[in-house]
């Protein structure tokens, strides 16, 4: 009996004696880790002391930038408006917008009247999409000029509307009329019947310089009455629609243009109306840093004849124009890279009947300088038809007056694609061929156009570096008209070594100067 007590004691005290070294273990290890020494690297961060608050002295500066600009807010926004449409196109969806480049016309597509037949595959009744109109809704915005009613906005944003709603700043909702539009300049004027409404003034978009603040207004993707700030980024940015007729002169800026930001001012820092936001550049179709605006220069004739008689006619020369550059400027015996430098004169339009020639430079119309091609499209475009102009224009180093009576600006099309080709002097990367009855045919080439067509260009050639495209159509080489390839290879060859070429091409219905650029090896 004494032996068995004894072993159960034995067992007893191993029970509890390995619990007991577990324990210690345990506590052993929690008194190295608390006393071994401690890795910087590894050491938990101690807690950051609180950051001084900023004193409004030290911030002064862009407080008061805030408050000039929640005052310029403040003035302008009263005068935004919200612009919904309804339009009745054809039987295609015809979104009057310009794909990425638009910034509104968003279709919600809820009331699309046009429907396929989905039982016409077994009834025997087709498909025909183009037998009944299509209702859709569109949304842009709009500027009150005065406080009687009459509000700016973009054509595309009221083109083809058969109702128009203006949504106020105080939430109230107006039925408008179309007073006249423009679909060369992209101007509108609609009217509510209304009075005492807020309105903004007129600015100087001629003074804007860039880098200047300015604010766009408008409502982007249906948020109305949004507010952004930028910058001029830009000023006087060309025409980027195929029309070339369109006049250009653009304010660029990077304040957030998006779509339904159409037809909304941009306003400088005294709050007035320097441009009508019409468009932005952008791979996704919303803002990417580049919007575009119609400057005042433009705007405000145009909506000022649209108000007196519902429509504006532009003045008409008939002349395609390209800017003088530092390049070509040498070709044509003037001393500045200013002046539009014309490069087509249409049969029996105003400028030929005035004497203008191709190659002439126009440096003045009726005393005041002519900077750019842009510029002296934007002066014409203003002046009624039946008016006289009198141009400056250099013509081989000589200057002399011309006299031009405008006509009512008209419309034109072209397009231009071409096939094989006979190569020309290797050293300019151009393969030509003769504009021969088919080829004429192929490019759309009017009857009076005469040349070398061109059938290929080497990449990264003297022809690619000019822009040539195969289709083109080579007019003159060094002022000199050509009428067949071989001509047009002959005049090429006769350039010296090392010497630019100047080419006068027929492209997408108009003619533009080309610098060749000789490769040296």
């Amino acid at each position: 009996m004494n032996a068995w007590i004894d072993s159960l004691k034995t067992k007893m005290k191993k029970k509890v004696i390995l619990p007991s070294l577990a324990v210690l273990m345990a506590l052993s290890l929690s008194a190295y880790e608390i006393a071994k020494p401690v890795n910087s690297a590894m050491a938990a961060p101690a807690p950051a002391a609180a950051a001084p608050a900023l004193d409004d002295n030290s911030i002064e500066p862009l407080l008061a930038l805030d408050r000039a600009m929640e005052s310029v807010a403040a003035r302008v926004t009263p005068a935004i408006v919200n612009v919904t449409v309804t339009s009745k196109t054809g039987g295609r969806h015809d979104n009057p917008d310009m794909g990425d480049n638009d910034s509104d016309n968003q279709n919600d597509g809820s009331n699309d009247m046009q429907q396929s037949n989905p039982f016409g595959q077994f009834f025997g009744f087709p498909n025909m999409p183009n037998q009944r109109p299509r209702i859709e809704h569109g949304l842009g915005s709009g500027v009150i000029i005065s406080p009687d009613g009459y509000i700016v906005t973009n054509n595309h944003v009221v083109e083809g509307a058969v109702n128009i709603n203006v949504t106020l700043g105080d939430r109230r909702v107006l039925p408008a009329k179309l007073v006249g539009a423009d679909p060369l300049t992209d101007l509108a004027v609609v009217k509510v019947d209304a009075s005492d409404l807020p309105s903004i003034p007129w600015g100087d978009s001629t003074k804007l310089r860039a880098g200047q603040t300015v604010l766009a207004f408008g409502n982007p993707f249906g948020l109305r009455f949004t507010v952004t700030r930028g910058i001029v980024s830009a000023l006087n940015r060309p025409n980027p629609d195929s029309n070339r007729r369109k006049p250009g002169q653009f304010i660029q800026t990077d304040a957030a243009i998006n779509p339904g930001n159409s037809g909304g001012p941009l306003v400088n820092a005294h709050g007035e109306v320097i441009g009508i936001n019409t468009f932005l550049i952008s791979g996704s179709g919303s803002f990417a840093g580049a919007g575009f605006a119609i400057p005042t220069q433009i705007v405000r004739p145009t909506v000022d004849n649209l108000i007196k008689y519902g429509k504006v006619s532009h003045g008409y020369i008939g002349i395609g124009i390209n800017d003088v550059t530092p390049e070509n400027a040498r070709f044509f015996d003037v001393k500045k890279a200013e002046g539009a430098l014309v490069s087509q004169v249409e049969p029996n339009s105003p400028g030929a009947k005035g004497g203008l020639k191709t190659g002439d430079v126009i440096t003045a119309i009726d005393g005041q300088p002519v900077n750019d091609s842009g510029e002296l499209q934007v002066v014409v475009g203003q002046k009624r038809p039946g008016t006289t102009i009198d141009l400056d224009v250099v013509r081989e180093g000589k200057t002399m007056k011309v006299p031009v009576t405008l006509e009512a600006m008209g419309s034109r099309n072209g397009e231009t694609e071409s096939g094989n080709a006979q190569q020309g002097k290797p050293r300019w990367g151009v393969g030509l061929q003769d504009l021969t009855p088919d080829v004429r045919n192929e490019v759309q080439a009017p009857s009076d156009v005469r040349g070398a067509v061109v059938g290929n260009v080497q990449p990264g050639s003297p022809a690619d570096n000019a822009g040539l495209q195969r289709g083109d159509i080579i007019v003159e080489v060094n002022r000199h008209p050509v009428q067949s390839a071989s001509d047009a290879v002959e005049q090429l060859s006769k350039i010296v070594k090392g010497q630019d070429a100047l080419v006068l091409v027929w492209s997408n219905g108009g003619n533009t100067y080309r610098v060749l650029h000789s490769n040296q090896g």
